[in-house]
């Protein structure tokens, strides 16, 4: 297999790509995706969360939290959406032990659009299993907007704005296309994308266009993401739109994991596909080895809620830096987080701690420590790391 990529003649050298100015609003000569062209969306909702323990457990996965707003994350993800993608062409991937819970939150959702994986697979195999589920549904050449349940956006019009701009990227060229936010910092757990050449010379990657990827990394050191940054890079917010063709034919030439298994999904035995993949994920899968990645700006607010730390960048806060949920006070303290569930919490006098007080349980860290919470649930007692502090019943 090989891409077709139409690369201008003159393309914009890389030293031109920088992105010091980054915007929602696109230049009037960039057309939007057509109205006669349906995009679906895949959204990827695995996993329990545990990196927001307490908060988070089986009867309750992070998806279902109320981290960022009154709805749930996966309402909230399905809803901004709308109308650009309405629900109806909404998938979303789960795992089976969730299953049932996300679909009683996204009632808007057919629930024949919830596709459950038996095992987890990894995010190049669950992308692989909903592209396919799109191309029997609506096409080939259907163009598929992929993102996570768990990341926030603070501006939706101009984030529906990004997808249909990468949209129409996506449906002239061959190509996968990444939406990338400006890296303000040299952060671990993100990936960072390089832009190079520009697809168009009119239309340069600092105002808006499209930029081809020299280089894609995932979750970097931090010492390499400092020099990524040096090289212009940008932050993969998780948010990449592809025609199903494009997507499917690169897993089967780039994702070793995947591909012996794609003629399997493709004649529809799933038991087959799902018992022969390896995990990996997209982003270290495909988009570090692909030849034929594409990235586009976006500026629309974006965080990733993967962590108790990133709620004290996504969560509206007061003027000393104080983030609560529920009924928190706050009193000579800054930098601190405070979920609380049925009880007052009141902080005096302290910096940087997570307090998170629910029924059965009050858990208290420092933010930099609550980054990593696996050290802690390995050695907790069964009843009390298991939904949220309650011991089960004998």
């Amino acid at each position: 297999m090989s891409f077709s990529v139409r690369t201008p003649p003159t393309a914009t050298p890389a030293a031109e790509t920088g992105v010091e100015v980054m915007t929602g609003e696109l230049p009037a000569s960039q057309p939007l995706l057509g109205a006669d062209a349906a995009m679906w969306a895949v959204v990827l909702a695995g996993g329990i969360g545990s990196r927001f323990w307490p908060l988070s457990s089986p009867t309750r996965p992070k998806q279902l939290l109320r981290l960022l707003g009154d709805e749930p994350m996966i309402e909230e993800c399905v809803g901004r959406l709308d109308p650009l993608i309405p629900a109806e062409r909404v998938l979303v991937v789960t795992s089976a032990d969730i299953a049932s819970a996300i679909r009683a939150a996204i009632p808007s959702v057919p629930a024949q659009n919830v596709l459950v994986e038996p095992r987890p697979l990894g995010t190049a195999a669950a992308v692989a299993y909903a592209a396919q589920e799109v191309t029997r549904r609506a096409g080939p050449d259907t163009l598929v907007a992929l993102l996570h349940a768990d990341i926030a956006v603070s501006f939706p019009d101009a984030f529906r704005h990004t997808l249909s701009h990468a949209g129409g990227v996506a449906s002239r060229d061959d190509v996968i296309v990444t939406v990338g936010c400006a890296a303000v910092r040299a952060d671990p757990a993100f990936g960072y994308a390089v832009p190079a050449a520009s697809l168009s010379r009119d239309e340069p990657f600092a105002r808006g266009g499209a930029a081809f990827v020299s280089q894609f990394v995932e979750k970097p050191t931090v010492a390499e993401a400092a020099a990524l940054i040096e090289r212009k890079a940008v932050w993969h917010t998780g948010v990449c739109v592809w025609r199903t063709r494009v997507m499917l034919n690169a897993l089967r030439r780039h994702t070793p994991e995947v591909a012996s298994s794609l003629d399997a999904l493709a004649e529809g035995s799933h038991d087959t596909f799902f018992g022969s993949v390896q995990s990996t994920s997209i982003e270290r899968g495909l988009f570090e080895r692909s030849d034929a990645l594409v990235v586009v700006p976006g500026e629309f607010g974006w965080d990733d809620v993967g962590t108790w730390a990133s709620l004290r960048r996504a969560r509206d806060l007061d003027d000393d830096g104080n983030g609560g949920h529920g009924s928190s006070h706050f009193f000579d303290s800054s930098g601190n987080i405070v979920h609380a569930e049925g009880s007052d919490v009141v902080l005096f006098g302290v910096d940087n701690l997570l307090v998170v007080t629910i029924d059965g349980i009050t858990f208290v860290t420092t933010v930099d420590r609550a980054t990593d919470l696996r050290p802690l649930l390995d050695r907790l007692p069964p009843d009390v790391r298991s939904v949220g502090g309650k011991p089960e019943k004998p």
